[in-house]
C-alpha cells in the first residue's frame, strides 16, 4: 500500500516560499502563487475548488500536494466590552488562545508564539502553564486569518484589523525564525497588507536575538521592562539574570539606529502593588527612559506603557491602586517621558494583558528541552 504523500500547508509559506513552491513543485509561474494567496488572505477561501480564477489543471496539482489549513477553533468568547478571545487547537490536546481588542479607529490583534513559555517571568499567567513547544508559522499566521475571518476584514477595502501585536502567549524571539516568516505575511499587500509600524514584536529581552531582529524584520519594537534596576527586574523577570538592563538598553539602542530616526520603542511597565509602583521607582525610571532618549539624540525614543496588573489564579500580586498608577504616570510625564496608562479590556474573559493561559500539555518533558535549548545559548539561568 502507498503511504500518503504529506501535504504541505500552505499557510506555512511565506511569498518568496509561495514563490518557489509553485515553481520547483508544480512547474508554475509565480504570478499564479500571487492569485493563492489573494484568495488565502484576502477572502478567506481554504478550498481549491473556489478559487475561480485558478485553472483546473492548476487546482487538480494543489489538490494531490497542498492543503490551507487555518487553526481549529474551540471556541470563540466576546467580552462586554467589544473585546473578543478564541481558544484555538494545536496537537496532542494543546491549546492557544489570540484575542481582538476593538478601539476608536483600531483593532488590535494580540497573537501566541508558543504552546506556553518557558522564561517564568513572576506575573504572567502564561509562565504557570509552562512550555511545550513553538508554533509554526501556519499556526501564528493561522490566529491572524481566524480573527480577520471572523470579523469580516478585508485587506484593502473594510479594514476591521489594523494592528496585530506579539504579546500573546510566549516569547516570539525564542522562535525566531516562524515569527518572522509569519510576521512578513502580515505585512504584504498578498497577504494582510499591514504597515511595518502596526505590527508590534514584544520581548522580555533575548539581547542578541533583538539584535538579529533588527537586521532581518521592521517591526515596531516592545520591551517587556517592567522594573528600572537589575535587582527588582531579576525578580520579576529571571531572563535579567543573563541580560541585565544596561545590556538590554544598549540593545534598544542598536534596534533603533537601525530604524528611521523618530522610530520609538515601546517599554511595557505592569504595576504591581507595594513592588514596582513607587515614587523612588517612577524616578528611576524616568531617569532611564530620559538617558536612552539622550543617546538616540531625540525626544521620546522611548514610551512608556503603564498596564495595571491583571489578576490571575494563584499570583502573589495585587493590581496598583488608581491613585498609584496616576501618581506613577504623572512622575513620568513630569520628567518629560511619554507615558499611557493602558485601559483594561477583556479582564471578564481572561483575556487582558498576562492572563492568557491556553492549555498546555505534556510540559515537563517539554520544559526540560526548552532549558536545553537555552542553555545552549547561553540562557541557563533564565527559566
Amino acid at each position: 500500500m502507498n503511504e500518503a504523500v504529506a501535504k504541505t500547508n500552505l499557510l506555512d509559506l511565506d511569498r518568496e516560499g509561495m514563490e518557489h513552491f509553485f515553481a520547483d513543485t508544480l512547474g508554475e509561474k509565480r504570478f499564479r502563487a500571487h492569485q493563492v494567496m489573494k484568495w488565502i488572505y484576502h477572502q478567506h477561501v481554504t478550498e481549491f475548488s473556489e478559487m475561480t480564477d485558478v485553472g483546473k489543471a492548476l487546482r487538480a496539482k494543489l489538490e494531490a500536494v497542498a492543503e490551507i489549513l487555518p487553526p481549529n477553533v474551540l471556541f470563540d468568547k466576546p467580552s462586554a466590552d467589544g473585546t473578543h478571545k478564541w481558544l484555538l487547537g494545536m496537537d496532542a490536546g494543546n491549546a492557544i488562545e489570540a484575542v481582538f481588542i476593538p478601539d476608536k479607529g483600531r483593532g488590535t490583534l494580540c497573537v501566541s508564539s508558543q504552546v506556553g513559555c518557558g522564561l517564568n517571568c513572576q506575573f504572567c499567567s502564561t509562565a504557570t502553564q509552562g512550555f511545550n513547544r513553538n508554533l509554526s508559522t501556519a499556526e501564528i499566521i493561522g490566529q491572524v486569518w481566524v480573527a480577520s475571518k471572523h470579523l469580516g476584514n478585508k485587506t484593502h477595502l473594510n479594514r476591521k484589523l489594523t494592528n496585530v501585536v506579539m504579546m500573546g502567549m510566549g516569547e516570539p524571539l525564542l522562535n525566531f525564525d516562524n515569527v518572522v516568516r509569519a510576521m512578513s505575511l502580515m505585512r504584504d499587500d498578498l497577504g494582510f497588507g499591514l504597515a511595518n509600524k502596526r505590527v508590534t514584536l514584544s520581548t522580555s529581552g533575548l539581547v542578541p536575538m533583538i539584535d538579529r531582529l533588527a537586521v532581518e524584520s521592521d517591526v515596531a519594537l516592545a520591551v517587556s521592562l517592567h522594573a528600572p534596576n537589575d535587582e527588582l527586574r531579576t525578580e520579576l523577570i529571571p531572563l535579567n539574570k543573563k541580560y541585565p538592563v544596561a545590556e538590554l538598553m544598549d540593545a534598544c539602542v542598536r534596534y533603533l539606529q537601525r530604524k528611521k530616526k523618530g522610530d520609538s520603542i515601546t517599554f511595557e511597565y505592569t504595576l504591581m502593588k507595594g513592588v514596582n509602583d513607587s515614587p523612588a521607582t517612577a524616578r528611576e525610571l524616568a531617569k532611564l527612559m530620559k538617558s536612552f532618549s539622550n543617546k538616540m539624540q531625540y525626544a521620546d525614543a522611548g514610551k512608556v506603557n503603564l498596564i495595571p496588573f491583571n489578576p490571575f489564579a494563584g499570583t502573589r500580586f495585587e493590581r496598583s491602586g488608581e491613585t498609584e498608577i496616576r501618581a506613577f504616570q504623572k512622575i513620568l510625564q513630569d520628567a518629560g517621558v511619554l507615558a499611557m496608562v493602558r485601559r483594561t479590556r477583556g479582564d471578564d474573559i481572561d483575556a487582558a494583558c498576562g492572563q492568557l493561559k491556553g492549555q498546555v500539555m505534556d510540559r515537563t518533558r517539554r520544559q526540560s528541552e526548552f532549558k536545553r535549548k537555552l542553555e545552549q545559548q547561553g540562557v541557563s539561568d533564565a527559566a
